[in-house]
């Protein structure tokens, strides 16, 4: 019988472990090395799917205050607005125009994540092949009307016709409008054309339209409390999953579906709103370049100065991994036939 030194055999292996752990340490610095030495004196472009002023524009800009500190070269990052489409436009030259090295992302709406699902006009790219960055903020929506409007109640909605602003087949203004008229019954009638949510405002402090069929319950608060506090709006529904604790008296969308398939499109719908301020990079980025970008949004998420200068800047951001982002375009591609049928049909324009 042959007797192994097993103080030997340990000492191999630990060796071994050693030399492994050595070969994959270097590897991983140099290919950190190899992304510090790409980005620095780059630019990246963070190109937001709609117009000035909004609040995607506001977050796209507060994420390139913050965000090159934390990738590797430091680079800086500049925001550009390309609105148009309910951010199809955006996402159109992420995919197809935009240099695939790492200094182009986007900050896009997020109907982008079902655009495909529902046959949007004008979609030129593949919502999976898409490399997902990491998710800015969760959101619940409100459909709101003007104070002059005959609308007090969300029964209102049911009674009567709400014309409201559209910016996009896309954008959430449309394409809520369409889906509550076709689920539940509503009667919003939308004026398209406007590049963003901005604009729609205006509109509706000009009286050209008498509400927003969906417009973030945060950035009303954050950004516009004078109209809450000044009684300028009448808060009617809510469009989300589950009610804003300050919102208690205010229905859900949902308690208005009468039929099992309709409520799972509703859900489905809503389920975007988790993943409300979507980023992302074009398909053919490098792996090592997109890893440091993720890595990076989330050392800036759990970092105390980002989240001290969020609450100065009163935006409500809670940034989630791209894992969050995957699951839902997972869970949107296994969809049931019925159920993505209903949602298409229900949101097709007209």
């Amino acid at each position: 019988m042959r007797i192994v030194n097993s103080t030997a055999a340990l000492r191999a292996l630990t060796l071994g472990a050693l030399v492994v752990a050595g070969v994959l340490l270097a590897a991983s610095r140099a290919e950190a090395d190899a992304v510090a030495d790409f980005y620095t004196g780059k630019t990246i472009n963070i190109l937001v799917g709609s117009d000035a002023g909004g609040g995607y524009d506001a977050q796209a800009r507060f994420m390139a205050q913050h965000l090159g500190e934390f990738i590797p070269g430091n680079p800086s990052l500049i925001v550009q607005n390309v609105p148009g489409a309910g951010g199809i436009l955006a996402a159109n030259r992420i995919y197809n125009v935009a240099a695939q090295d790492g200094t182009y992302m986007a900050f896009i709406q997020r109907g982008i994540l079902t655009s495909q699902l529902t046959q949007q006009p004008g979609v030129h790219y593949e919502v999976a092949k898409f490399h997902w960055i990491g998710n800015f903020a969760s959101e619940t929506a409100v459909v709101v009307a003007w104070s002059t409007a005959p609308f007090k109640t969300a029964q209102d909605l049911f009674d009567k016709e709400l014309i409201v602003a559209g910016t996009g087949v896309t954008g959430d203004n449309e394409s809520t409008a369409r889906l509550f008229n076709a689920l539940i019954g509503t009667k919003f009638k939308i004026v398209a054309g406007y590049r963003g949510t901005n604009e729609a405002i205006l509109a509706l402090e000009r009286g050209e339209v008498q509400g927003l069929a969906d417009w973030a319950w945060s950035n009303v608060k954050t950004r516009k409390g004078d109209y809450l506090r000044d009684h300028k709006i009448t808060i009617l529904m809510q469009s989300a999953l589950e009610k804003e604790p300050d919102l208690p008296d205010v229905p859900l969308a949902s308690q208005f579906v009468k039929n099992d398939v309709d409520r799972r499109a509703m859900e489905l719908y809503f389920a975007q709103k988790t993943i409300a301020r979507p980023s992302m990079m074009g398909p053919g980025v490098p792996e090592d370049r997109i890893a440091a970008v993720r890595k990076a949004f989330m050392d800036m998420a759990h970092n105390p100065k980002f989240k001290e200068d969020a609450v100065k800047a009163k935006l409500e951001v809670e940034p989630t991994s791209y894992e969050t982002v995957d699951r839902l375009v997972q869970l949107i591609s296994t969809t049931p036939p019925e159920v993505a049928k209903r949602l298409s049909d229900a949101m097709a324009p007209k």
